[in-house]
C-alpha cells in the first residue's frame, strides 16, 4: 500500500518538475508546447531566458542582427527597468519575439487568478516600456508547472512553452560552457526543436553569460550548414 502511495506521489512530483512533457502536459496538450510543428524549410527555434541583462543581452542582440536571425526572449519582469528597457525595445525592433518568464518556482503555487493577474501586469509593463506587447507565451522558472498554472494560463489564453529534450544549457550542476552547449545541441537538434539558453540569471541580473553568446555564434552557422533556418515561437 505504502509503495503505491510513494509511486503516486513520485508521479505527481515529476509532473510538476520534469524537463520534458509529462502527465500535466498530456492533460493540457492544447496549451503546452515542447516542440514546434514541422515547417519547410526545417526550422530551429532559439530561445533565451532570464533577461534582459545589460551585461550580455546587448552582445547577443548584435550577434543575432549580424547573422540576421530572429529568436525568442523570455523576459523576467523585475529585470526590466530604465537601464534595460532599450534592450526590450530593440528586441521588438529587430523582429525578435518577446514572451514572459518567471524568476521563481513559486509561480506554480499561485492560484489561477493570481497567476493570470501577474502575467497581465508583466505584459502591461513590457508594453509600457517598449510600445509593443509580448506574445501570449510563458515559460516558468526551470519549467516547474502545476495544474493551477495551466488553469491560470487558460484564463488569459496563454501558452506554456518548454523546450526539446536535452536541448538546454543547464550543465548538470557544473558551470555552463559554450563547448558543452554546442556539443549537446549539435548532437540532437532536429526540425521543430526548441533550444533554450540563458542571456541572464534569475538571481544575478548583471552576471556575464558570455558562454551563451559564444555558443550561439558557433551554433548558427553550423545549423545553417545542416539546412536549418531559424524561427520564433510566436510565428
Amino acid at each position: 500500500m505504502w509503495i503505491l502511495i510513494a509511486v503516486g506521489a513520485g508521479i505527481v512530483f515529476l509532473a510538476h518538475t520534469a524537463p520534458a512533457p509529462f502527465l500535466l502536459d498530456a492533460l493540457n496538450s492544447r496549451r503546452s508546447a515542447w516542440h514546434m510543428p514541422q515547417r519547410d524549410p526545417p526550422t530551429i527555434y532559439l530561445t533565451f531566458d532570464d533577461g534582459p541583462n545589460p551585461t550580455t543581452t546587448p552582445d547577443l542582440l548584435e550577434l543575432l542582427a549580424r547573422e540576421r536571425v530572429q529568436a525568442t526572449f523570455f523576459l523576467i519582469d523585475r529585470h526590466i527597468n530604465d537601464q534595460t528597457a532599450p534592450l526590450v525595445a530593440r528586441m521588438f525592433a529587430d523582429g525578435h519575439a518577446v514572451a514572459l518568464h518567471s524568476h521563481t518556482r513559486a509561480y506554480m503555487l499561485m492560484s489561477p487568478e493570481t497567476l493570470a493577474r501577474t502575467l497581465r501586469a508583466a505584459a502591461d509593463h513590457i508594453e509600457q516600456v517598449a510600445d509593443h506587447r509580448p506574445c501570449r507565451a510563458f515559460r516558468p522558472h526551470a519549467g516547474w508547472r502545476s495544474a493551477s498554472m495551466y488553469a491560470g494560463l487558460k484564463k488569459i489564453d496563454y501558452q506554456f512553452v518548454g523546450w526539446s529534450w536535452m536541448l538546454w544549457d543547464w550543465n548538470w550542476f557544473r558551470q555552463r560552457t559554450a563547448d558543452a552547449v554546442v556539443t549537446r545541441v549539435l548532437g540532437r537538434a532536429s526540425a521543430g526543436d526548441i533550444i533554450v539558453m540563458h542571456d541572464g540569471d534569475e538571481s544575478a541580473p548583471f552576471a556575464d553569460q558570455r558562454h551563451t553568446v559564444e555558443a550561439t555564434a558557433r551554433l548558427i552557422p553550423t545549423l545553417r550548414a545542416k539546412g536549418f533556418v531559424f524561427g520564433t515561437i510566436c510565428d
